[in-house]
């Protein structure tokens, strides 16, 4: 079993900023990831509110943070997923799917998934399709019609990403306004090829080997309609990664959102969770490096006792 100060469950912009204040702390710091780091701004075509880049790509933001992080003397591994969490002892135990390791502390940072529509033919088309990122999947629908479902600044930016690549954008929203920044949504009104179906949802996705049409439902109407497309690009939000945590005694709330006070501090002393994983109401980038950092500096101060903490 290796040993370290401080391991740090996400390779998110939480994780990857606690991992550069636990290291500039003088902590040894381990960073596991179950994919690439950056978590889910790799999928961000744009990112325009992270301040002081005015904009930026997803995935070249997630990549500064993680060559930042690892510069800084972290230990950043990759595809090893965690699979079990013991958390109640002084020594914290994270176990994955190649090892296991000791700690002084935790920072629980594994951020959310994307949700599901859960309508016919999503799991049967995706990947053949059905998309839950513009930024990986868009060029494949150079020229073609593209379907962006949801209403929240995910959505839209995947909208205005596509609408520079497809023929023509539909916007599938259940709702009569959105909810993305007001800067979004002026964006994506001065653009003549992403056309908004307010008050509507899909109820199936059909195709033969590849996605060819869906079945919309107006709630305002109480139409049902087909209509030809040749991607779906799903939006509609995300669920937080906490079961692991759950099961490790770690308390959540009724959305399975882990519970932390001002400091990031969870119920089990020595544990820490920050980023969109948390109860914090705002999931942006910019929040979660300020919990990721807000939790690095607690952890240390957990660890090292120094005298402002005793």
């Amino acid at each position: 079993m290796e040993i370290w100060d401080l391991v740090i469950v996400g390779g998110g912009p939480a994780g990857l900023a606690a991992g550069i204040y636990g290291a500039r702390s003088g902590l040894k710091t381990l960073v596991l990831e179950e994919k690439m780091a950056g978590g889910t701004t790799l999928d961000a075509p744009l990112v325009e509110n992270y301040p002081g880049l005015q904009n930026i790509g997803g995935m070249e933001l997630a990549q500064k943070l993680a060559a930042h992080c690892r510069s800084s003397g972290v230990e950043v591994r990759e595809f090893e997923g965690v699979s079990g969490l013991e958390l109640k002892g002084a020594r914290k135990i994270v176990k994955t799917n190649k090892n296991a390791y000791e700690a002084g502390a935790i920072i629980i940072a594994s951020g959310a998934h994307y949700r599901a529509i859960d309508v016919p033919g999503e799991k049967e088309f995706h990947g053949r399709g059905v998309s839950l990122c513009a930024l990986c999947d868009g060029p494949l629908f150079k020229g073609k019609r593209a379907l962006v479902v949801g209403g929240g600044n995910s959505a839209i930016m995947t909208a205005l990403y596509l609408a520079e690549l497809a023929s023509e954008v539909k916007i599938v929203h259940r709702r009569d306004a959105f909810r993305a920044e007001a800067a979004l949504v002026k964006d994506l009104e001065a653009r003549k090829n992403i056309e908004v179906l307010w008050n509507s949802e899909i109820r199936e996705i059909k195709g033969e080997r590849t996605v060819s049409k869906v079945t919309l439902f107006n709630s305002r109407s109480g139409e049902i309609k087909e209509m030809s497309i040749d991607g779906v690009f799903v939006q509609i939000g995300q669920d937080p990664n906490s079961q692991l945590a759950g099961e490790a005694g770690v308390v959540v709330d009724e959305y399975g959102y882990v519970i932390v006070d001002c400091l990031q501090r969870t119920n089990i002393a020595g544990v820490y969770a920050a980023g969109d994983i948390t109860n914090h109401p705002v999931k942006q980038v910019g929040t979660a490096v300020g919990q990721g950092i807000t939790a690095a500096v607690e952890a240390h101060g957990y660890i090292r006792r120094p005298y402002y903490k005793q």
